[in-house]
């Protein structure tokens, strides 16, 4: 099992060049970024573990302009969105995003993507929470077309275009890995259904029953096994070793936003987990 990180990069923390590098130099496989475009100005919204909304959702800055900047200063690190809300943009804008951070990277990309849970953030961009799953799949869906046909047309309820020139094309054939954030059945069914992967959070997918019924679904669909990302792992030896034995390929350790000093301190902690779950 590889161990990445995930982190909501601000103004206020580590600069994300200095983290790439500093994740590469640990040993570390994948660094995840995530997306808000905003987050509306309204009192009493909760995320959905609960909680009020954080400080760092408001400040965290394009994930594929950070992308980016990562490709050009590491070399192995693979560099991932937790979460690109694509309900929130324009599909073709986005294929050719994700395009180009995976050419400038060398084949680097994986592109995580979710259906979001903040109503009126998807609101301000005339998006109807009620139909967001079905118009994530249709997106996703026409960036596959727009990846891999030199001439790609897409015709559904929620994306509709006729034939389209687009390059570059990714690096990674016939695209990056497209995997799909969620938990629970249905989540389980979108990743078999249109994803390379399921990313479910930690804390709400069992290991034991969960990542079974995920397989069984994939093998019931004449797919072979579906990999798993657990976005937002735990740093606890036990609980890392749970996941690996249950087949688990990717666990994405949340670091928290800080400065540089705390950062890189926290990063020496985890950093001892790598060879002990390799």
């Amino acid at each position: 099992m590889k161990l990445g990180i995930s982190t909501f990069p601000t103004g206020d923390s580590i600069d994300v060049r200095v983290l790439g590098r500093a994740l590469e130099e640990r040993g570390f496989e994948s660094l995840f970024v995530p997306e808000h475009t905003h987050i509306p100005a309204l009192a009493g919204t909760v995320t959905p573990g609960g909680g009020g909304v954080p400080d760092e959702f408001r400040r965290t800055p394009d994930p594929f302009v950070v992308l980016g900047a990562l490709a050009a200063c590491t070399d192995r690190l693979l560099l991932g969105t937790g979460v690109c809300l694509v309900v929130e943009r324009d599909p073709i804008v986005t294929a050719k995003e994700v395009a180009t951070v995976d050419l400038l990277s060398g084949g680097r990309f994986l592109f995580g993507v979710g259906g979001g849970w903040n109503r009126q953030e998807m609101a301000n961009h005339g998006t109807d929470f009620a139909t967001r799953f079905a118009l994530l799949r249709e997106r996703v869906l026409a960036m596959k077309r727009i990846w891999t046909d030199d001439e790609a047309a897409f015709h559904g309820r929620f994306v509709d275009f006729d034939a389209i020139w687009q390059w570059p094309k990714p690096v990674q054939r016939p695209h990056p890995p497209v995997l799909v954030a969620g938990n629970g059945p249905q989540s389980m069914a979108r990743a078999v259904d249109y994803g390379d992967g399921w990313m479910p959070i930690a804390g709400r997918a069992d290991t034991a029953g969960d990542f079974e019924t995920l397989q069984k679904l994939a093998a019931d669909a004449g797919r072979g096994p579906i990999p798993v990302t657990v976005f937002g792992a735990p740093p606890r030896p036990a609980v890392l070793d749970g996941y690996a034995a249950a087949g688990v390929d990717r666990a994405l350790i949340a670091l928290p936003s800080a400065p540089e000093a705390d950062s890189l301190r926290r990063l020496d902690r985890y950093a001892e987990l790598i060879a002990a779950v390799a």
